[in-house]
């Protein structure tokens, strides 16, 4: 694995000279960055897990201490406001010094209302981005979140820095082995919810820390495109295996699928199937292509798809037109991917914040971006039995499809297939495949 450290200075680097473009675009003194503050829950005296706002852990690994600070403006060292109360009661955090701390002047709060003494005095000048609003007027700002900042970030944050891939490629590895021992519990007769505990031994992380909630659905629960039930019982005939769960790395997220069948059968070829489409399409993937029309691509392959396993009949544009295809991969080909498992800036035309619309037949697109180097993405194509959207098709468009095929899939669920791809300017690295998951 690559060492991190080298390739921390350069990420920092990079991020400053961000700032510094955007600072002197919008005439403000600076950002101050706000990791973030707990949330109780209603009616009680505990909070909910503390998620970090993803600007703040765009510059620093620091994932779960809350009331920390970042001020920066790309020409002084960053400097880090770093929470570390008195408190009995609760572990506190570790005074930091790992690799990233040579990047910053840190100065530690230990009481989170007087963080008024630490920032600038002429914070009026300076842009607060977080989540706490009222705590941002409070202290004094009259920027909060500003649209052409937010805008001019999140574009950017679709480049990822040589630290930031690194960071996306542990994440991967840590995920690919959570995947294998989830097979193997798959294939040893567990349910989902033994399942989803083989899963976490095996990545060494707990629910809390998964980038987003595992969906781990046996036979036709595979159908529902978010299931995150976890069902105790283990069933009655093991048909199908589904699983979409990721993994974090200094808070960089890895987001990956597979499916399989239980024994050697028809569903078991359509899933040959599926990876082959999926193969070819991240095939496509290169500088200056259009993400809808790779998801376009998919409905064309798809189609055909649907024509071999004779689960419709007709021509596979009219399949496309006609909605049919949709009804059976209702969902966008994929999404861009980093520090969030749907990273923003997925829409953006350019740094301003231009909006790119998804195609008026395909509302569920996540990402209409062109491709450009060192830009992460996901391709997840799907094929799935969903009565409610294959019975809303026109009459006759429902008189197209075989209903004894599907009858005979339906209790297998469905079909997804996901990896992680990074764009570079002469090739695609697949990090999922890399690191040994296939199908």
């Amino acid at each position: 694995m690559e060492n991190l450290a080298p390739l921390y200075p350069n990420h920092i680097f990079e991020l400053n000279r961000r700032v510094a473009e955007i600072m002197a675009r919008e005439q403000v003194s600076g950002l101050v960055i706000h990791s973030g503050q707990p949330h109780r829950q209603f009616l009680d005296d505990l909070d909910y897990p503390f998620k970090v706002n993803p600007q703040f852990k765009a510059w620093l690994p620091v994932l779960d201490n809350p009331h920390c600070w970042l001020l920066v403006n790309g020409k002084d060292k960053p400097q880090l406001i770093f929470y570390r109360p008195v408190d009995f009661w609760h572990k506190v955090a570790d005074l930091p010094d790992a690799f990233w701390t040579q990047e910053f002047d840190i100065k530690l709060l230990t009481k989170a209302d007087k963080v008024a003494e630490l920032l600038p005095k002429d914070i009026g000048n300076w842009a607060y981005i977080g989540e706490h609003l009222e705590v941002a007027e409070v202290l004094g700002f009259k920027s909060r979140n500003p649209e052409a900042i937010m805008s001019y970030l999140h574009y950017h944050r679709a480049t990822k820095t040589e630290y930031e891939l690194a960071c996306m490629r542990r994440a991967n590895d840590i995920a690919v082995k959570g995947h294998d021992a989830a097979k193997s519990a798959f294939y040893s007769g567990a349910s989902e919810f033994q399942i989803q505990q083989a899963y976490l031994a095996a990545t060494d992380q707990g629910e809390n820390e998964m980038p987003y909630g595992n969906i781990i659905a046996l036979n036709q629960n595979a159908s529902i495109l978010h299931y995150t039930a976890l069902e105790h019982d283990t069933p009655a005939q093991r048909l199908s295996f589904l699983i979409d769960a990721g993994a974090s790395f200094h808070g960089y997220a890895a987001d990956i699928t597979r499916t399989y069948a239980f024994e050697k059968n028809l569903f078991g070829e359509l899933i040959t199937a599926m990876d082959t489409l999926q193969l070819e399409i991240i095939d496509m993937m290169r500088p200056g292509v259009k993400y809808p029309d790779l998801h376009i691509a998919t409905h064309q392959k798809l189609a055909q798809i649907l024509l071999d396993f004779n689960l419709v009949t007709g021509d596979k544009q009219g399949l496309i037109d006609q909605g049919i295809t949709s009804a059976f991969f209702p969902h966008g080909l994929g999404h861009m991917l980093g520090l969030q498992v749907h990273d923003m800036g997925g829409f953006l035309h350019d740094e301003r914040g231009t909006h790119i619309s998804p195609p008026e037949a395909h509302p569920f697109l996540r990402c209409t971006r062109t491709l450009a180097a060192n830009q992460v993405l996901t391709i997840e194509p799907g094929l799935y039995i969903i009565d409610t959207l294959l019975n809303e098709l026109k009459q006759d468009a429902r008189q197209q499809i075989n209903w004894d095929t599907v009858d005979l899939l339906r209790p297998f669920g469905g079909i997804r297939i996901e990896d992680n791809v990074i764009v570079h300017s002469d090739h695609n690295e697949n990090m999922t495949r890399n690191f040994g998951l296939n199908s």
